[in-house]
């Protein structure tokens, strides 16, 4: 976590797009986290090619280290947005988010595009997350 004021940190993953396209991974003021769009991409290199719901979880797993880096947890999330490039991979990517989330019921959102930065990525996901929130629920959604 670098500490950019007082009141706002930002994690970088160390991809090589971060330093070139002047951005971080994720940001942190006060309690709210917010997390650039993540992909499947680990140590330069895009993992599972052709396998958008294996990339999908790739991408969860790289959303939850930035989260944890700034001291929130996966539990904290409350809105994702998905941009999918393919509309046959929807139900994969989405069982996958289903997997993750099935006790957290995030806002979300799934957009269809033309395409991502790599042509290897099939699917990019970013989120935002109040930590803190993380409250204990049910399979059925509801609070413990």
């Amino acid at each position: 976590m670098t500490n950019a004021s007082p009141q706002r940190w930002r994690h970088s993953s160390g991809g090589p797009w971060e330093d070139a396209f002047g951005y971080s991974r994720a940001i942190r003021t006060g309690d709210h986290i917010v997390v650039s769009g993540c992909t499947s991409v680990v140590a330069g290199t895009v993992r599972h090619p052709g396998d958008a719901a294996a990339q999908m979880g790739v991408a969860l797993d790289n959303v939850r280290n930035a989260i944890t880096a700034l001291g929130g947890a996966l539990g904290d999330v409350i809105r994702t947005r998905v941009y999918v490039v393919n509309r046959a991979d929807c139900a994969g990517v989405g069982r996958v988010h289903g997997e993750r989330f099935a006790d957290v019921r995030p806002a979300a959102t799934m957009v269809l595009v033309a395409g991502l930065l790599d042509p290897e990525m099939l699917v990019e996901v970013e989120c935002e997350a109040r930590v803190g929130s993380a409250k204990p629920f049910d399979h059925r959604g509801r609070p413990l």
